[in-house]
């Protein structure tokens, strides 16, 4: 995948939704019965998994640092997601809350949502083909929800940049790949 936007169409504005004897609102459906599907993700039905950031890890006989994830619930399995030196540095920075003198790319955007009041729901990681984790930002804005397509680590940085981190989901599709 590109670091290019995805497009996403905008939901049309929802029907006012049944309201039950208890007052809480319950879901359309569909005229087959079936909850609508949400148009801006492509994930509706896939679980996630919650996984923490463990730390990134430098083995020196490999040019590649390494993320690693661990799943916060049992079976606690983990991922390790190379990633170049550069964005091991930030994402180490992000972290542990460290800034630079001069902001870098993933202090700039964090600057930039903020100040656009986005907020940001989840790094989730959606797919895994050819060895490669293929990463979703997924983003809360004044206008309403914008999901974009990302690189794994880019997603994790400004997931730990948020001032209370956001999480980091992965698919339960990537896992069993991952351990297939």
């Amino acid at each position: 995948m590109s670091d290019d936007v995805q497009d996403i169409d905008k939901p049309a504005a929802p029907a006012e939704a049944p309201v039950s004897e208890e007052g809480v609102s319950e879901p359309t459906t569909s005229e087959s019965g079936a909850p609508p599907e949400d148009p801006t993700s492509s994930y509706v039905d896939v679980p996630f998994r919650v996984m923490h950031f463990e730390s990134v890890l430098y083995d020196l006989t490999d040019p590649s640092p390494m993320i690693y994830l661990l799943e916060a619930e049992s079976p606690f399995r983990y991922l390790v997601v190379p990633i170049a030196l550069p964005e091991a540095i930030a994402l180490q920075h992000a972290h542990s809350g460290i800034e630079g003198r001069r902001p870098a790319t993933n202090e700039l955007v964090t600057t930039i949502l903020t100040r656009l009041q986005a907020e940001v729901i989840a790094a989730r990681i959606v797919r895994y083909d050819g060895g490669v984790f293929y990463s979703e930002l997924d983003l809360m804005t004044p206008k309403g929800r914008e999901v974009f397509d990302c690189r794994t680590s880019d997603a994790i940085i400004l997931a730990l940049r948020q001032k209370v981190s956001a999480p980091i989901l992965c698919s339960e599709e990537v896992l069993q790949k991952y351990y297939a």
